[in-house]
């Protein structure tokens, strides 16, 4: 069992062992019920100042406070390394951030280098795990990562940019690509879900370093060669919608971007070709 979900495991006994409902704690504590609930499934990383008014309200002892407190504590200053997501199941990442995808209305998401999880085909995701995983563990996440595109299909909002150069990394050979560049163009044409593309040809003048996903207002999730983080910290959350919003204005959008995908989809139907001679 991992950290976040001992303490959300653990916040949920604590309010059944109390008696209450979650609206009952939501009253008792000023939180929102629905923040009470995302706590309570490892889709919202409480401060320690809420799980404090949490375990008061639930009349937790000293040492169980304190230990939840010390849990949120190492939560929100977590940046996992890529070499223990490996080792406690790379799935398992996959499933905590589907939780919170679930739990949000809104996903605002920026790629330089590789197509978004939430849009990767089959083949592409299995080409991006490659050999970092046992046969039977990349399985069980590539399975992990389909199961969230399932989030696709809600009413919730999505807003994606990502730079033809993420396009241009060519994952998995030109057939994969291929297949990955039809599917983004026919999850364009989706009402819920907005596809920014920024050519190669646009000039910039906005600096960045990773890809990142912003949940609402409240969580960035971001990962880079070494790392994964979950930042909730309201400040940096600020930060990146500020950086979302620079990188947003220079992508195209609707017809001008298939037009793109559309450009880039034939110069890999000439790479394929040309292998075959």
């Amino acid at each position: 069992m991992t950290n976040q979900d001992q303490l959300s495991t653990e916040l949920r006994r604590l309010r059944n062992a109390a008696g209450l409902s979650g609206t009952e704690a939501a009253r008792l504590t000023g939180l929102s019920q629905s923040k009470v609930s995302r706590v309570e499934t490892g889709a919202f990383m409480p401060t320690e100042d809420q799980v404090v008014a949490l375990c008061r309200v639930y009349r937790a002892p000293a040492k169980v406070r304190q230990a939840l407190v010390a849990i949120t504590r190492d939560l929100r200053e977590e940046a996992s390394s890529a070499r223990v997501v490996l080792q406690r199941g790379a799935w398992r990442m996959q499933q905590r951030i589907g939780k919170i995808e679930t739990a949000s209305a809104r996903i605002r998401s920026f790629q330089p280098t590789i197509v978004f999880g939430l849009l990767q085909t089959r083949d592409y995701i299995t080409a991006l795990f490659g050999d970092s995983l046992p046969d039977c563990e990349r399985d069980q996440t590539v399975e992990a990562r389909l199961e969230r595109q399932r989030v696709l299909d809600s009413n919730r909002e999505f807003h994606f940019v990502l730079t033809e150069g993420a396009l241009r990394w060519n994952m998995g050979g030109a057939a994969t690509m291929l297949a990955q560049l039809g599917h983004l163009s026919e999850l364009s044409r989706r009402g819920r879900v907005r596809l920014g593309v920024i050519p190669w040809t646009t000039p910039v003048s906005v600096p960045v370093l990773h890809g990142f996903d912003i949940y609402d207002s409240r969580a960035v999730l971001l990962g880079t060669q070494t790392a994964t983080a979950i930042v909730t910290d309201e400040r940096e959350v600020a930060d990146y919608e500020k950086s979302f919003a620079e990188v947003e204005r220079y992508a195209t959008y609707g017809a001008i971007a298939c037009s793109h995908l559309t450009r880039i989809a034939a110069d890999y139907r000439q790479l394929a070709a040309d292998s075959l001679r």
